[in-house]
């Protein structure tokens, strides 16, 4: 039986991302998002709210873009897989993280004010930069399709 490790997450971003670079030049982009979940307890017709925290990390042009565009409080849809890091800590005690590694990224859009012209620059660089990072015409066609009807087409995407 072949196994499976995949996951799709819907959030806001906790803080501005983090980029650095391997020692060999790749760049690792890693930020948390928020993810509310919403549910009702037995006979309460009240719904209650949970919240989880998630790590993530992206890899090489993913992770440039991701620097560039995500900013805390931000609409981000991830998928990705699992991994788990194991160390033994200078206490001699095992520790173990779950974090969820991006091979796609979707922003939803930002809204700009009437009044706030730094949102237009804002607007402009975004999407020229989207298009730097395109290296083929098919690349860019994925950021410039029609709207469609469901709420998938209100986030922004970028794979690579």
């Amino acid at each position: 039986m072949n196994n499976l490790n995949s996951v799709l997450i819907e959030g806001n971003m906790v803080r501005n991302p983090l980029i650095r670079a391997t020692p060999k030049g790749t760049s690792v982009c890693n930020f948390t998002i928020a993810s509310n979940r919403y549910y009702k307890q037995g006979q309460d017709p009240n719904f209650e709210k949970e919240v989880g925290f998630f790590d993530i990390e992206t890899w090489g042009k993913l992770a440039e873009i991701c620097s560039n565009q995500g900013r805390k409080g931000r609409g981000v849809r991830v998928v990705g897989r699992l991994k788990q890091d194991r160390w033994t800590g200078n206490d001699g005690k095992n520790h173990a993280k779950v974090a969820i590694v991006a091979e796609h990224v979707e922003y939803r859009p930002e809204f700009k004010k009437a009044d706030d012209s730094a949102s237009d620059a804002n607007s402009l660089a975004e999407s020229a930069s989207i298009e730097e990072y395109a290296e083929t015409a098919e690349d860019q066609s994925m950021f410039a399709g029609e709207p469609a009807e469901d709420i998938s087409d209100q986030f922004r995407s970028v794979t690579f």
